[in-house]
């Protein structure tokens, strides 16, 4: 049998297709736009997520005996808000995770409110990124709009919608909404209270590999599918992964070089960072995560390489730099503000330690050490709760880089394995579409089954000692900053 992953993606949806051994079939990506009305604004049109699935999907199943198609299940990225009148019309462009129109709405939530309470109800703090402070955002600043919404929908879960008509959710992906009380695994009602919102307006909550319904007719007559065709509820594209790269079970970690980036950790057992810089989440195997997620990571390489140095020579321009831990510039990655650890929406990037034999190899070496500094930052957080981690996983697009891959391991003096997908959420997806139907009985033996690892990349010492010393200048890089962020 065939099973379709969904990865409902920031820049663009992948759509693949794996039979029940795990084999990759084949690989479909289609593009939509990102609006950035104002500075800090993200938004996208969910119409825009349709259309570019459905036309995926008829690509995906061009050429497969679709009488075999027998689940569907997805990743998508988290805490967007898209909200829908009692007409099932979206009422403005849904609010991305990266969007930080919110800080003021955080600032309520963390000050007035507190953040015990909010991690007491949630097992989080507010973050721009999250999706209460928007929905207070729209109540606050388009109070006419708000008054409209019938439901309340995370990114994915619209698609869910509209190829099932079953509004629902995950507990992976409602868990960085700030409404939903971790620990319980259901919605807080003091935090609906706090936002405004009924428990009608959100959806009912399922585990991740649980089926949700099945295609509506007409949508398996456009796909020439069966009507039987099952669909999970999926997860948020981090849990995804985690699942896709077999990041379940207890202890486990993998490291996403996505648009953004996450050092994502997997424990049988519900726990908080005292701090609330890692995020405390459900995750898809049934028990929960810690995870630590920086809102720029690969997109941080893409807009060095696209935008300011006007090439798409990735490789050419990585195979420049020769000698790693002796750069002496450094760049903070914060291009779209920062959450883990800082949680600043203020924070921006910035190139520090230039001079006049700075060439552009220093630079790019910079943007790639940035990166890893920064979630090496979220692997301390995890260290100093006495979480003991000696290797990771690794996806996501920055990971096809063997020379980053290089620096991370070094960075964070961690074995980091590779495996033979780099599929991450859709292959995570397809995994969960696959548990859902009954072709495994759980995710873990899915990911036993189905992740392997071809390689692993290993630490240095003489490397990984000189990173040592520069990720110690380069922890003190933010602090000294963030008055002028503030300014700014």
């Amino acid at each position: 049998m065939y099973y379709i992953g969904i990865d409902l993606g920031t820049s663009a949806v992948k759509l693949l297709l794996m039979e029940g051994n795990g084999s990759i079939q084949k690989i479909v990506s289609k593009e939509y736009p990102i609006y950035f009305p104002n500075p800090g604004w993200s938004e996208q049109d969910p119409e825009d997520w349709y259309e570019q699935t459905m036309e995926g999907l008829k690509e995906l199943l061009s050429d497969c005996d679709r009488s075999q198609v027998a689940g569907i299940s997805f990743g998508g990225q988290m805490h967007g808000l898209v909200i829908l009148d009692e007409d099932d019309r979206v009422i403005r462009p849904a609010l991305l995770w990266n969007d930080g129109r919110t800080s003021e709405e955080c600032d309520y939530l963390n000050e007035v409110i507190g953040r015990e309470k909010l991690s007491a109800y949630t097992a989080n703090i507010a973050f721009t990124g999250f999706t209460a402070p928007k929905i207070l955002w729209v109540k606050n600043k388009e109070p006419e709009k708000f008054a409209r919404i019938k439901k309340i929908m995370l990114p994915k879960d619209y698609i869910a919608y509209k190829l099932t008509g079953v509004f629902c959710t995950d507990v992976s992906d409602a868990s960085g909404m700030l409404l939903f009380d971790v620990k319980n695994r259901c919605w807080s009602k003091e935090m609906l209270k706090i936002c405004g919102v009924r428990e009608e307006q959100l959806a009912r909550i399922y585990e991740s590999y649980e089926p949700v319904g099945t295609l509506l007719p007409e949508i398996a007559e456009k796909l020439g599918v069966s009507t039987e065709v099952k669909v999970a509820a999926g997860a948020g594209d981090n849990a995804a992964a985690a699942v896709g790269t077999g990041t379940v079970g207890d202890g486990m970690c993998n490291i996403s070089l996505g648009t953004s980036g996450t050092i994502f950790i997997s424990s049988d057992k519900f726990g908080v960072d005292p701090y609330n810089a890692l995020h405390s989440f459900a995750h898809a195997d049934g028990h929960y995560h810690l995870m630590g997620c920086m809102l720029s990571a690969a997109s941080c390489n893409k807009w060095w390489m696209d935008d300011i140095i006007g090439t798409a020579d990735y490789a050419g321009e990585q195979a420049q730099i020769a000698k790693l831990g002796e750069n002496h510039v450094y760049f903070l990655p914060y291009l779209m503000g920062e959450r883990s650890p800082h949680n600043d929406p203020k924070a921006r990037g910035c190139f520090i330690g230039m001079t006049m034999d700075t060439g552009r190899a220093d630079m790019t070496q910079a943007v790639l050490e940035g990166v890893a500094f920064a979630l090496r930052d979220s692997l301390e957080v995890a260290k100093a709760l006495g979480i003991k981690i000696r290797r990771t996983k690794i996806c996501g697009g920055g990971a096809k880089s063997p020379l980053w891959k290089k620096i991370i391991a070094n960075v964070m003096n961690l074995k980091v394995d590779e495996i033979e997908s780099e599929e991450g959420p859709a292959l995570g997806g397809a995994m969960l579409a696959a548990v859902a139907c009954g072709e495994y009985s759980s995710v873990e033996e899915a990911a036993a089954a189905i992740v392997k690892v071809t390689g692993t990349v290993e630490p240095e010492e003489a490397l990984a000692a000189k990173y040592e010393e520069r990720y110690n200048t380069f922890r003190t890089i933010y602090p000294a900053c963030r008055p002028v962020f503030q300014k700014l």
